[in-house]
Order: structure tokens, then C-alpha cells, then sequence
């Protein structure tokens, strides 16, 4: 049997959910045929060899692969599969590959073959690169589909590589009318994923930018990525980015041109000097090629795959590596006269593609035109949300001009839209020096001042702070002035010191109506509305600012104050209903996209996806939320605040659902980073010492988490009582519950949260009659997610039974059972211990009603969407959810509604 091939990672990415599907049918011990599709190098055969590895002792194995010209050998599959292997019977062998038998007496021998060798035995079956299959390889395929038996058939195949006159194009269409096949499409790795393989490759988080070029370079096609990886030992990937091809690799590439005519080698040596994008008209100017003459180059390249169509008279090559292998062959002074001619005809045209401009003028050594480009590009690219490009033109420019403050402002900008701070950095600090204005000199402090905090450098932060003041002191009146007073109030407000930045930012916003500053004005208005946040007594007034600024930010085009205001909007004391939250959710998104922010356009959208889903008391879906941002986001290197952003918050989700080793496991992660907030890893061990009950282990960190406190600034509610709870049940003694609780609260924290924490040391305390005038006060307070009021209610129903008010606890159990409904962990534990008090009927045990009455209120929310028609893609976009969650809420809905289809669920609510 053939052996499969690996790759240089040592783990498969990207694949996951298309290894479960076919280890189910694997494990089904029910005849099944799987077929997957994917391009060269896609990874098929490495997801096959995965599948093969997790395939239950005792299933037999056959793997056959056809290859380039087994067309002519029949039963070259089958032959290839079986190939060494004992037990073969040599007759039927022979049988098999005599040309006197009938094409049916060979196919039955075939059967028989693999009959005897699999018996009654489950087996997986694998058919390798079916485009290339014989005839007869193909119809035994297709009867091995036929049999009955444990056994899954999985063939794999090149779509672009199938024509009509290839036996496999008529077995796949006959499998589709006969079989219930699965169909298993692999794509490209995203960039995520491709940063992901490259971490696991090299065992080390992959920089950002070095992560996003080399997937620009390979496509995402993990077969390249791994052939890059081994022609370059010790892996440096930063010095990979620019690392000729292997000449192994090259050569695989340039096979696929290797017999062109003359003609046609020479408009594909022009196309690949055009760049990423090669319109029609500049490809025939260039090469002076006729119409219908290059018409018909083009289209053999479409069918050879070495082009593709991406628009209309555009073309693109299927690999950039193509590209640039062919590139490698040409001469300098060739690739010089083609860039010459292609800039010729841009300028000429008056070309609306500033990339495009500039990267022929450099490669034509003009360098004016090149900056010129640049210039206008980094601009253009900025205005539409193209951050990444807009930085790669700017430095590209600036490898000309390294000391041009336009160039160096965009890439500042730019770098630190995508994420690249330390680049920011650099970038920021030399437009600061070199600015030849006053109101630039303040833009560039206002951006570095940003750049800074991010990147958790709070000395520069205050050296910065200090020279925008002294600079205000210089400035007359005036724009550079209130734009100045505005990156104080900034700096100001990220340091917690909100009354100073309340101050600043008045003073700016009086500057800028002075002086008809619309843009300075949003920008002071939003810092203004930040800190107004921060405290529970101003927080309609800061909702109110940012809601009213949010429009005239949009229709200004100032996409990264709107995202900002946005995503503040959803933070803190959310929204009157679940559908504003929703709609403001998706709004930032798309206005962080719009600018190009990635961080906001991806990383906060997650959080705020799992802030929604906490907001409909559905834990399962606010950790997947987080897994699903962190996965994406986890195997990039990434500087300071943005470094494991969602570590954190998954982590107290982690908590909370009981999944405890998890939790373990992350402090590890994010114990290895450098300037963690000072209470990051104190309070997270501490939490986790109390909820596996290690009293000393808790009475240890707990003085850590003090110490660390007095260094932290703000104060959280929400940490007070999720601190207190484990506290309470690792059985802290009080004067140390004492102690937590006066560092843990202060003048800002909101009201319910300090009446919550009140509450429950009351109760500790056995002052029954005050812990439940505590908690009733609370039930409906808005600010508290459905989770914790279930908890404000099992702590009142606790109360209630300590007064032997029974009927009373009872009301207030039902109702956190359906707050509760969708959460798992300490908080459902509390609830069954009530429950069991008071001789109610377990939280799994069957239910005792069915019908509407059964729903909990996230599943009646659900049935109302299903009754207006929605898909379970629809239902999972709406209420930002996957996919897989909203089935299984249609699943209970139907099973406890009693009915089996998503009509009757209308009919039944709708009477």
C-alpha cells in the first residue's frame, strides 16, 4: 500500500470539521462514498492520512493512487492499492491483468480481490486522484459504491483538472444520481490559518507581517507553504518573505508552461511582469499582441490553470509562486523595457490604479513617478479601508524618500490600523520629527499617543503627554491647537484620569466650534463621551454623545471614530434590547471594516458577539464566540494590549462553565506574555484556586491580587462578584471576604454590582432579612446579564428558605431556572441545591409540560424567527450565533414542541 505523505507542520490546520465529517462515516459501520475536491497541493491526501490515523483497530486499509498516464493501465487503482500486501491470491491477480478476459470478468475479479481481503471486516477504501483514473479503475469504483458493508469509499480529485473525455467526469456525475455522496471541498487556508500552520511548523507564534506576506506569496495553499518551509532550516520567517524559491519547487511550477509555443511564452513572460492583475488592454500594449492572437494564448492558459479569469478583461495568475518562478527566468533588462512599456501606457491612460503606477515605475528605475504614485496611493488606499496596501506603497516610497512626513504619516497610520505597532511606532516617532507643521506635529502625537497605549508603553505615554503640552503652550489658537488638546484628553482618559480628560476635552471641543472644526470636534466629542462612560452617574450623558456623533462621524468619513463610539456603545451597561445590541454590533463591524481596522473589524466583533450571546444567557455560544476569535487570532505575534486579546475573557467563560484545566492551560498562555495588566494572572489564579477548592493555594494568591490591585486604577463590578462568589465557596473566612470587598469596590462601581456583592457577604454572615432586601432590589437591574440575575434569584430563594418561606423561594427558583436555562457550571450547581431543598424536580429531569409553555425564552425567540421562515443560517447570522448552535436549538424546539417540522412550529405558536 502506498505510503502517504505528511507535512512539514506536524499538525493539520484548517480541516477540522471536514476530518469529523468523514470519521463519521468512518465510524458508521454503514457503506458511505465520500468524495473531495481541491486543487494541487490543497491538501487531500495529508486530510486522508489524518482520517487513516484516527480509523478504529481492525479496519482495513486500501489506498491506491492513480497517476499522469495510468490512463493506458487498467486497474492501476486497484493494482497500486494492493501492491505488497499478503494475502493477495496470485491467480486472481493474474486474472485481473490478463487482456483475453472480458471487461466484466476483470471488474468481477476486482471485486473478488478486494472481497477477500476485507471479509466482514469494516474498511476504508481510497481512491487517489481519480482525474487521472483508467476506465476500468473508475467503473470499479463505482461498483465498490454498489456493495453493502462497513466500508467508506473515498475518492479524491483536481476539478480543473477533469474533462469530458476523462473517465472520471461521467463517474461523478453517475455517483450523483445513484449515491448519497459527501462532498468535501477544500479551499485555500485563510490568512489565519495560514499563520496558524506556520506557528505550528516552527513552534512560535508567526509576526503578523511576515504571516500576511507569505500568504499573499503562496496563495494559502499549504503545500507550498511547507515546500517554503523546508528549503529554509531554522524557519526565520521574517527572512522567508523574501527567500528565492527552491529550486525543487521552481521547477514543479514552470512545468506547467514548459511546452508553450514562443508566442504564447512571450505574452506570458509580459503577463507576469504586470503584476498581481493583468488587464486585457495593457496586456496587449505591452506586447503588441493582436486581439484574437492573444484571445486565444489567454484562453489555453484559463484551461492549462495557469491563469484565471478575476473580472471582466482581467486576468490573475491561479498561483502567485507561478508567477513568480517564471519571473526568476526572465532577464533584469528584460523585466526593465516590459515595466517601461506598462508604465507608458498607465501614464498615458491616465491610470486610476496608483499601485499599479508605482510598481511599474520602479521597475523601470523612475523614481519620480514612483514616489508620485505612492503618495496619491497611500491616500487612496487609507480612504477606502485598504490599510495593508496603503503600507506597502508608503514604504515603498519611503525606501526612495525615507525622510518624506506625508509617506511617514500614512505609514504610521496604516501600520497600526493593521496591527503592526511596533512598526507604528517607528513610523509614528519620525513623522513626529520630522513634521513640517505645527497641525502635523500634533497629528502625529495624537496617533502616537494611541500607538502607545496600545502597546502598553504608558513612560512614553506620559513623555508624550508632556511634549503635546508643552506644544499646546507654543501653538496660537486654532486647529494644530485643539487637535493637540484633544490627544491630552485622549492620553488623559486611556490613563484613567478622567477629570483631566474631561477637561481637555471641553477645551478642544470650545476650540473647534470657535474655529469650525468639524473632524477635531468628533474626535474630542468621543473622547469626552468615553470617560463619561466610565462612571455609573454619567452614563446616559456619555450614551447620548456618542449615539448623536456616530452619524456625522459616518457621513464625514471618519470610519475609525464611528467604530470607536460603536464599540463603546456595546461595552459597560448594554443596550435597551438585545436587537439594538445586535444592530449596533454589526454596524461597528462594518464601519471597522470600512476603515481598515482590523482590530476593531475582528477582534472586538468577537467580543461582542459573546457580550450578545451573555446577554441571552447562552454560555455554550459566548465561549464558542471567543474560541472562534482567539483561533483565528492566537497564532499571530501580536505586541502589547492585542497579544491573546480574548485570553482573558474566554478564560472567566471558562470559569464559569466549570472547565477548569482550560482555564489552567490559559493562564500558562498568557502568563508568558510580557506587560500583563498587573491583576491579569493574580485574579485568574485566584479564581481558579477557589473553584477546585484549594483553600491555601487561594489564601496565598489572594494576597497577590491585593497587591496587585493597588496598581490597578479602575475598578470592575462585574470581577467584584464573580471574585466574591468563588470566595464564598472555597470558604474564605470573612475578614479576608472583608478585605477583597473594599479592594475590589470603589465610588465608580455600579450600584447594582456593590448591592450584589452587599448581598451576598450579608448572607455569609447569616443576616438573612438584609442579603434578601439586597437582592430583591436587584432582580431586574439592567445592567446584570440573565446569568447573574439567575444568581441575585437563587440567592433571594436561599434567603427566603432560611424564613421558611417556601412558596416564595419557589417562584424565585422558577424564575432563575429560566434565566439560567442556556448556562452550565456554579452557577446551575447553586441553583440545583435550591431546587433539591425545596423537593423540586432535578434540572435534567424530563419536562414536565411540552408545547410553547416548555420553551425556555431563548428557545421561544428562536421558534418566532423559525415561524417567519428563517434558515439556520439566517437564524444564526440574526442572532449572531453558529450555525450548529441555532440546529440544536431547532432540535429542542421541535422535540418539545412535539412536532417534526419547522411549519408546524408557526402553526402551533401562531394558535
Amino acid at each position: 500500500m502506498r505510503t502517504l505523505r505528511g507535512g512539514a507542520s506536524p499538525m493539520m490546520i484548517g480541516r477540522d470539521s471536514e476530518l469529523r465529517r468523514l470519521a463519521r462515516l468512518a465510524s458508521a459501520r454503514e457503506p458511505a462514498v465520500a468524495i473531495i475536491a481541491g486543487e494541487p497541493g490543497i491538501g487531500k491526501t495529508r486530510l486522508v492520512h489524518e482520517l487513516l490515523r484516527a480509523v478504529p483497530a481492525g479496519t482495513v486499509v486500501l489506498v491506491g493512487q492513480a497517476e499522469p498516464g495510468s490512463l493506458s493501465r487498467p486497474y492501476e487503482v486497484l493494482l497500486d492499492a494492493i501492491d505488497g500486501r499478503p494475502g493477495v491470491d496470485e491467480e486472481q491477480l493474474a486474472a485481473l491483468a490478463d487482456a483475453r478476459r472480458s471487461p466484466v470478468e476483470r471488474l468481477h475479479t476486482g471485486l473478488t480481490l478486494l472481497a477477500d481481503l476485507i471479509g466482514d471486516s469494516p474498511a476504508v477504501i481510497v481512491f487517489e486522484d481519480l482525474h487521472w483514473a483508467d476506465s476500468e479503475s473508475a467503473a470499479l469504483f463505482e461498483r465498490i459504491a454498489d456493495q453493502s458493508g462497513p466500508r467508506l469509499l473515498i475518492g479524491t480529485y483536481r476539478p480543473d483538472e477533469v474533462t469530458l473525455r476523462q473517465p472520471v467526469a461521467g463517474l461523478l456525475a453517475r455517483m450523483e444520481r445513484r449515491h448519497a455522496v459527501t462532498h468535501v471541498h477544500l479551499d485555500r487556508l485563510t490568512p489565519a490559518q495560514t499563520a496558524a500552520l506556520l506557528a505550528a511548523a516552527t513552534g512560535a507564534p508567526a509576526p503578523l507581517r511576515a504571516a500576511t506576506a507569505l500568504h499573499q506569496r503562496t496563495g494559502g495553499n499549504p503545500f507550498f507553504l511547507e515546500e517554503l518551509l523546508r528549503a529554509l532550516p531554522g524557519h526565520d520567517l521574517e527572512a522567508l518573505v523574501d527567500q528565492p524559491l527552491p529550486w525543487s519547487l521552481a521547477d514543479v511550477l514552470r512545468r506547467q508552461v514548459d511546452d508553450l509555443d514562443p508566442v504564447s511564452h512571450r505574452i506570458l513572460e509580459a503577463a507576469t511582469v504586470l503584476g498581481h492583475r493583468i488587464p486585457f488592454d495593457l496586456l496587449a500594449d505591452v506586447t503588441d499582441a493582436r486581439e484574437e492572437e492573444l484571445i486565444a494564448v489567454l484562453r489555453d492558459l484559463v484551461t492549462r490553470g495557469v491563469l484565471v479569469e478575476s473580472g471582466e478583461d482581467e486576468f490573475a495568475f491561479r498561483h502567485a509562486l507561478v508567477r513568480e518562478a517564471i519571473a526568476g527566468q526572465m532577464l533584469g533588462r528584460q523585466r526593465r523595457r516590459l515595466h517601461e512599456a506598462a508604465l507608458e501606457v498607465l501614464l498615458r491612460a491616465g491610470a486610476s490604479d496608483p499601485a499599479m503606477v508605482a510598481h511599474h515605475a520602479r521597475g523601470a528605475g523612475r523614481y519620480d513617478d514612483m514616489i508620485a504614485a505612492a503618495r496619491s496611493g497611500t491616500a487612496l488606499y487609507l480612504s477606502i479601508g485598504s490599510p495593508y496596501q496603503a503600507l506597502q506603497l508608503a514604504e515603498m516610497g519611503l525606501d526612495e524618500m525615507p525622510d518624506d512626513p506625508g509617506l511617514l504619516g500614512a505609514a504610521a497610520r496604516a501600520a497600526w490600523l493593521v496591527g503592526l505597532l511596533d512598526d507604528a511606532l517607528r513610523y509614528g516617532r519620525r513623522w513626529r520629527d520630522l513634521a513640517g507643521s505645527a497641525t502635523d506635529r500634533a497629528e502625529a502625537l495624537y496617533l502616537l499617543v494611541r500607538i502607545a497605549w496600545e502597546s502598553r508603553l504608558t513612560d512614553e505615554m506620559r513623555e508624550l503627554t508632556h511634549h503635546i503640552e508643552t506644544l499646546i503652550a507654543e501653538l496660537p489658537p486654532g486647529a494644530a491647537q485643539a487637535r493637540a488638546m484633544t490627544a491630552i484628553a485622549q492620553s488623559t482618559s486611556l490613563r484613567d484620569e478622567f477629570d483631566a480628560a474631561l477637561l481637555w476635552s471641553d477645551r478642544a471641543i470650545a476650540l473647534a466650534d470657535e474655529f469650525d472644526l468639524p473632524v477635531v470636534r468628533l474626535a474630542a466629542l468621543l473622547e469626552k463621551g468615553l470617560v463619561l462612560l466610565e462612571r455609573p452617574q454619567t452614563v446616559a450623558e456619555g450614551r447620548d454623545i456618542l449615539s448623536a456623533l456616530i452619524d456625522d462621524a459616518e457621513k464625514a468619513g471618519e470610519w475609525v471614530l464611528a467604530a470607536r463610539a460603536l464599540q463603546n456603545l456595546v461595552q459597560g451597561e448594554p443596550p435597551a434590547s438585545p436587537i439594538e445590541h445586535a444592530e449596533i454590533l454589526e454596524r461597528m463591524r462594518i464601519d471597522a471594516e470600512r476603515a481598515g481596522f482590523e482590530s476593531l473589524a475582528a477582534a472586538s466583533y468577537f467580543q461582542g458577539r459573546a457580550r450578545l450571546a451573555m446577554r441571552a444567557g447562552d454560555l455554550r455560544a459566548a465561549i464558542g464566540a471567543l474560541e472562534a476569535g482567539r483561533e483565528q487570532d492566537i497564532s499571530y505575534r501580536r505586541p502589547g494590549r492585542w497579544a491573546d486579546y480574548h485570553g482573558v475573557f474566554l478564560a472567566g467563560l471558562y470559569l464559569e462553565a466549570g472547565e477548569l484545566d482550560r482555564v489552567e492551560e490559559l493562564i500558562g498562555d498568557l502568563a508568558a506574555l510580557p506587560d500583563n495588566p498587573p491583576t491579569t494572572i493574580p485574579g485568574l489564579a485566584f479564581h481558579l484556586a477557589c473553584r477546585r477548592g484549594d483553600l491555601p493555594r487561594a489564601e496565598s494568591t489572594l494576597d497577590e491580587l491585593i497587591a496587585a490591585l493597588d496598581e490597578q486604577t479602575w475598578r470592575a463590578g462585574e470581577q467584584a462578584h464573580d471574585l466574591i462568589s468563588a470566595a464564598l465557596e472555597v470558604g474564605l473566612p470573612m475578614p479576608r471576604l472583608d478585605q477583597m470587598a473594599v479592594a475590589l469596590l470603589d465610588a465608580d462601581v455600579w450600584d447594582a454590582f456593590r448591592t450584589l456583592v452587599d448581598a451576598q457577604l450579608a448572607e455569609a454572615r447569616g443576616r438573612h432579612a438584609e442579603a434578601l432586601a439586597g437582592y430583591l432590589s436587584i432582580i431586574e437591574a439592567h445592567v446584570l446579564n440573565p446569568p447573574t440575575r439567575g444568581t441575585v434569584r437563587v440567592g433571594a430563594a436561599r434567603c427566603l428558605l432560611a424564613a421558611d418561606r417556601r412558596a416564595e423561594a419557589t417562584v424565585h427558583v422558577e424564575a432563575a431556572a429560566s434565566l439560567l436555562a442556556e448556562w452550565e457550571g456554579w452557577r446551575v450547581a447553586q441553583l440545583a441545591q435550591v431546587r433539591a431543598r425545596l423537593g423540586m424536580a432535578p434540572l435534567d429531569a424530563p419536562d414536565a409540560v411540552t408545547g410553547p409553555a416548555a420553551l425556555t425564552p431563548r428557545e421561544r425567540e428562536v421558534a418566532l424567527l423559525i415561524s417567519d421562515g428563517l434558515t439556520n443560517t439566517e437564524l444564526a447570522r440574526r442572532l449572531y450565533i453558529s450555525p450548529k448552535t441555532a440546529a440544536v436549538h431547532v432540535s429542542n424546539i421541535l422535540r418539545k414542541l412535539g412536532v417534526s417540522s419547522r411549519t408546524e412550529v408557526g402553526d402551533l405558536l401562531g394558535s
